[in-house]
């Protein structure tokens, strides 16, 4: 077993994990200051829930085996609680259960990052269902399709889910995610729209109406992200090496130019630069070399960064053209941002891309994979959303709204000023 190897990994689980509090801070900042703790909890919700269900059966799901392609929706059993996984093969490059542990955490931050598109207007209890649900009949086989793969000892797949192996035995060449383009970003923010459509808009949703209460929360919260996301890419290789600097690399240049594209469009669109859009376009930028970090070079690592940071700087205001009230703008970074960073790599990948090839295979692939996710998981999201909005309720009351969700939900203030 190496060592190295095996601390690196765990290292870059706890970088992951960090993420989902640095959430937290990012959404919390952007809501109400009488909604903060509400958007809060539900990423430290999501924390408790999806690593207790990941534990239970979630990687079991994600992760069958040579059984992820005949069988998407088979389970391991013999990993249900993850005893089978307790014993370190002798030939293994690390132990079974730090995979596990990276794993658990992408599951997590996938879930918390939904809960933006309903901020101000969501009850915790229907949110945990939610997540419960959509984890299991969504994200769980997404991530079997995405991330399930295993190579034989001459680098070629020996089995894996749709996206990459059976890609690869169809077309020739398999889809390229390397940490999440299809299977985190696109997949929430896909869920994201269903549910801001199933809940509807806020009291008083127009442009201007809802201002972030706390942006220093703001740029802590995506400073956070930032640090935790070099875990999430560098960490995807499994191994101390090449592939993972240039990851690494390719994680402070593209977002670093999408923040840089983000402020330049605020300043032509409204004449200033806001902290809230650098923090913004910075995200836009992780989001978008999410799956293509370990297969461009840096420079055009940078164009990603300017395109997806310009884009999805003018993409936050569809909400506001087509009428459905994604309140932390989840669908125009996430979704968005996920499927530039996926369909860009059709054009740009090292070897495979267009530019590269001639050959348009790689795009094709890239666009088949997207928008699969998109589709599977905006109609599972929205039946899920719509059923628990029948019987139980999604939504807060009007009233409730307007007072705030902290003190109806949880019966909390974030902030209490007292007078002696």
């Amino acid at each position: 077993m190496d060592q190295g190897n095996t601390a690196f990994l765990l290292i870059m689980a706890a970088l992951v994990l960090l993420m989902t509090p640095g959430l937290a801070f990012f959404y919390g900042g952007l809501v109400k200051a009488k909604s903060v703790i509400s958007m809060m909890m539900m990423s430290f919700g999501a924390i408790g829930l999806i690593g207790v269900l990941w534990v239970l059966y979630g990687y079991a799901i994600a992760f069958p085996g040579s059984e992820g392609l005949v069988a998407p929706w088979s389970i391991d059993w013999s990993a249900i609680g993850l005893t089978s996984l307790l014993e370190v093969p002798e030939d293994a490059a690390f132990p079974p259960l730090a995979f596990v542990a990276f794993q658990a955490t992408f599951a997590i931050i996938t879930v918390a990052l939904i809960s933006g598109a309903i901020a101000d207007r969501a009850k915790f209890g229907a949110w945990m269902i939610f997540a419960a649900i959509w984890a299991t009949v969504v994200y769980f086989p997404v991530a079997s399709w995405v991330f399930n793969f295993g190579l034989a000892d001459d680098g070629s797949f020996a089995y894996g889910g749709w996206t990459t192996y059976g890609m690869q035995e169809a077309f020739g060449v398999g889809v390229i995610d390397f940490a999440g383009g299809t299977a985190v970003h696109i997949n929430a923010g896909a869920a994201a729209l269903a549910l801001a459509l199933v809940l509807g808009k806020r009291v008083g949703f127009s442009k201007g109406a809802h201002v972030p209460h706390n942006p220093p929360f703001v740029l802590l919260g995506a400073g956070l992200l930032w640090f935790g996301w070099f875990g999430f890419n560098s960490g995807s290789e499994l191994a101390a090496d090449g592939t993972a600097a240039l990851a690494w690399v390719n994680t402070l240049a593209a977002p670093a130019a999408a923040l840089l594209a983000w402020l330049i469009v605020e300043k032509i669109r409204d004449g200033k630069p806001t902290s809230v859009g650098a923090a913004s376009g910075a995200v836009a930028g992780l989001v978008a070399i999410t799956p293509a970090c370990a297969s461009l070079t840096p420079g055009w690592a940078i164009v990603l960064g300017l395109i997806a940071g310009a884009v999805c700087a003018l993409a936050i205001d569809l909400k506001f053209k087509f009428g459905f009230d994604d309140s932390l703008d989840v669908v125009g970074i996430h979704l968005v941002g996920g499927l530039i960073g996926t369909l860009y790599l059709g054009f740009f990948a090292n070897n495979t891309g267009l530019i590269y090839s001639g050959d348009p295979t790689q795009l094709m692939v890239q666009a088949i994979a997207a928008f699969t996710v998109l589709i599977y998981s905006f109609v599972l999201a929205f039946a899920i959303g719509w059923v628990i909005q029948k019987t139980m309720g999604f939504r807060i009351t009007n009233e409730d709204e307007l007072a705030g969700v902290d003190t109806a939900v949880h019966g909390e203030d974030a902030y209490k000023l007292e007078t002696v």
